[in-house]
């Protein structure tokens, strides 16, 4: 069963969609098989893969609202090692339309369960604001990562987004954890990231990664190439600094993905022997 992260943060800027298309490349990079889902209708983490979102015969949108199936509209983003079901700019009336639909907040969670099974890890890049596009990211979300800068105004945001999350777990998945902290656009030099990173690591302990991801020209530049900075310039600071982060998690989880990879290859060598009814 693939494992389903949400990147999220309340608070734009702090590098949502950098992290979610650069760790979907170096997990894919360490051969698991990785699906990003781009939930936010300015559709950066789809361009940002090296997909086209204006060309989009179908996105996101057609799975939350018209009930497409997954496998139709998921694109193999080729130059980034990974599957993507893209967002464009008709994610934007989703938002009013969801709202008349039956199981609104589930509508990801149900269509994601067909095709669960097929990847490792299914990272889904959320909208910068608690929209009902966001809650479905988490309904549907085995954990949760935050990016976050090390400065004082997001540390009040992280508090709200933790209520937020612990509100979701509470009506709506009672199995969604926060499955950590990154610290992004870190810079060692400034006082202030010192200080905000070490009031993280003694409130959140473990949950705050040990990577950092630093500030890094060739991470800001990549995406206008439509390529994760792995494919950019993989000696880059910040290549680096996602493989890591790609490390820690394929560590924190390689338990579960070798049990569901055992039971994949299980079925399958059942259903080519045609043993299976």
């Amino acid at each position: 069963m693939g494992i389903v992260i949400a990147i999220t943060n309340q608070k734009g800027g702090v590098g949502k969609t950098t992290t979610s298309i650069n760790l979907a490349a170096s997990l894919a990079a360490t051969q698991r098989k990785v699906l990003l889902i781009d939930l936010d209708p300015q559709g950066n983490a789809t361009m940002g893969s090296g997909v086209e979102k204006s060309e989009l015969e179908t996105s996101i949108y057609d799975v939350l609202v018209d009930d497409l199936p997954f496998s139709e509209a998921i694109v193999e983003a080729e130059s980034s090692g990974y599957d993507v079901l893209g967002s464009n700019v008709d994610l934007s009336s989703a938002e009013m339309e969801l709202m008349d639909l039956d199981r609104r907040e589930y509508r990801l969670s149900d269509a994601l369960k067909p095709i669960k099974d097929k990847y490792d890890f299914i990272i889904m890049d959320c909208p910068p604001s608690l929209s009902l596009l966001t809650i479905n990211g988490l309904v549907a979300s085995d954990a949760v990562i935050i990016p976050m800068q090390c400065e004082y105004f997001a540390l009040e945001g992280l508090s709200a987004l933790i209520t937020t999350i612990n509100r979701i777990t509470e009506h709506l998945n009672e199995d969604l954890k926060i499955e950590g902290i990154i610290r992004t656009m870190y810079d060692p030099r400034n006082s202030l990231t010192q200080d905000v990173s070490k009031q993280l690591i003694e409130h959140f302990g473990d949950k705050v990664y040990r990577t950092v991801i630093p500030r890094n020209v060739r991470l800001a530049e990549a995406p206008s190439f439509g390529l994760p900075a792995l494919y950019y310039d993989k000696q880059s600071r910040g290549a680096k600094a996602y493989l890591a982060l790609a490390g820690e998690i394929n560590r924190r989880y390689e338990a579960v993905i070798e049990a569901a990879n055992e039971r994949r290859n299980e079925t399958q060598s059942t259903l080519e022997n045609g043993t299976l009814k």
